[in-house]
C-alpha cells in the first residue's frame, strides 16, 4: 500500500522501539520529528534525516503533524519501585503525555492519530487466563500506571484526534531491551527460569512491533486499546528453555521467587507474574505478525543483530 508522505512527530524516539520506528518511517519517505531532552543525539540514533529538538514549542504553528507516536517513558525495571522512582515512571508518561495533549489541543491543525505508550502491565496479573483488549484487570501498579497513561492519551479523542493505546509486550531485538539484559548469564550457561516459571510472557519482535504501531496510524478504523504481543505468548521456563536452546547453552539454575522478593520488592511482580495477552484486535482488523514462532523470532534477533 502507497502512503502519502507524512510530518511525523515521536516522542521517545531515540529509545529500542521509536529509533526502529524511525527507521521504517524515513525508508517509507515521511519527515520525521523527535522529541528528546537530547535532540543533539537524535540523527546519530534515529538517523541523519530525522530531525530533533527538544521542546514542542521548537514546531511552527502553521506545519501541520499527521500522526504522533507517543513512546516515551523511563524503563520500568531497571530500578526498584520506591517513591521517587514511582514518580519518575509517572512524570516520564503521564504528566509527559498530558503535556502532549494540552499542546495538540492548542494546534491550528489537529493531527489524524496519536499512537500512545501502553504495556500489558494494564491487566495485572493475568495467571493463565487468555486476555484480549476486552479483558479486565487486576488492580495493581502497573495498571494504575498504564491506566493514568492512557487516560492522558485518550483526551486527545475530545480534539478530533484518533487515539490507539498500544499494550505492549516483551520486545525481542538484540542490541537492546530486556533480552539485551538476560543474554550474558544465559550464554555463561547460567541462565534459568524466574520462580515457577508458569507466568506467561507475551513477546514480540521488533520488526512486527514497528510494523504494528504504523499499521494503526495508517488504518482510519483502529481506535482504542490494542494489545502488541505475538499471538503465541509463552510461558517463562519454555521462553527460558527455548533461548537456550538457540544459544547452545543449558539453562538449569532457577532463580527462587524468594530472592527475587528480597532483591526487587515490589518490583520483582513484573518477573514473577505475566499476561497471557493475544493480539486479537489487530489479528481481526488484517495484521500479520510476521514472527509468531518464538524460536524463529530469537534466532533472527540473535543472528542478524537486528
Amino acid at each position: 500500500m502507497i502512503v502519502a508522505m507524512k510530518n511525523i512527530l515521536i516522542t521517545g524516539g531515540t529509545g529500542l522501539i521509536g529509533s526502529a520506528l524511525c527507521d521504517l518511517l524515513v525508508s517509507q519517505n515521511h519527515h520525521v520529528t523527535v522529541l528528546s531532552r537530547h535532540p543533539k543525539m537524535v540523527k546519530d540514533r534515529c538517523g541523519q534525516q530525522v530531525k530533533g529538538i527538544q521542546s514542542l514549542a521548537d514546531i511552527d504553528a502553521e506545519i501541520k503533524i499527521d500522526w504522533v507516536f507517543n513512546l516515551a517513558g523511563e524503563p520500568i525495571a531497571d530500578k526498584p519501585w520506591t517513591k521517587k522512582r514511582k514518580a519518575a515512571l509517572e512524570k516520564s508518561r503521564i504528566d509527559l503525555t498530558r503535556h502532549l495533549v494540552d499542546w495538540i489541543a492548542q494546534r491550528k491543525h489537529a493531527p489524524e492519530c496519536l499512537i500512545s505508550g501502553s504495556a500489558v502491565g494494564w491487566y495485572g496479573d493475568g495467571g493463565n487466563t487468555v486476555l484480549t483488549e476486552q479483558s479486565d484487570f487486576v488492580d495493581e501498579y502497573t495498571h494504575q500506571l498504564c491506566e493514568g497513561w492512557e487516560q492522558q492519551a485518550l483526551r486527545a479523542s475530545r480534539f478530533g484526534v484518533r487515539v490507539c493505546t498500544v499494550r505492549t509486550g516483551l520486545v525481542l531485538a538484540a542490541n537492546g531491551g530486556f533480552l539485551h539484559k538476560i543474554l550474558l548469564p544465559f550464554k555463561l550457561g547460567v541462565g534459568g527460569r524466574l520462580g515457577s516459571g508458569q507466568q506467561y510472557m507475551p513477546w514480540v519482535h521488533i520488526k512486527d512491533m514497528v510494523n504494528l504501531l504504523a499499521f494503526l496510524a495508517n488504518n482510519n478504523q483502529a481506535e482504542g486499546p490494542f494489545n502488541a504481543n505475538s499471538p503465541n505468548p509463552v510461558s517463562n521456563k519454555l521462553f527460558t528453555k527455548t533461548l537456550a536452546d538457540v544459544l547452545h547453552r543449558y539453562a538449569f539454575i532457577p532463580v527462587p521467587a524468594w530472592l527475587l522478593k528480597a532483591l526487587l520488592g515490589e518490583m520483582s511482580g513484573l518477573l514473577l507474574t505475566g499476561q497471557r495477552t493475544i493480539p486479537e484486535k489487530a489479528q481481526a482488523m488484517g495484521f500479520h505478525f510476521f514472527y509468531t514462532d518464538l524460536k524463529l523470532a530469537l534466532t533472527d534477533v540473535l543472528t542478524n543483530k537486528n
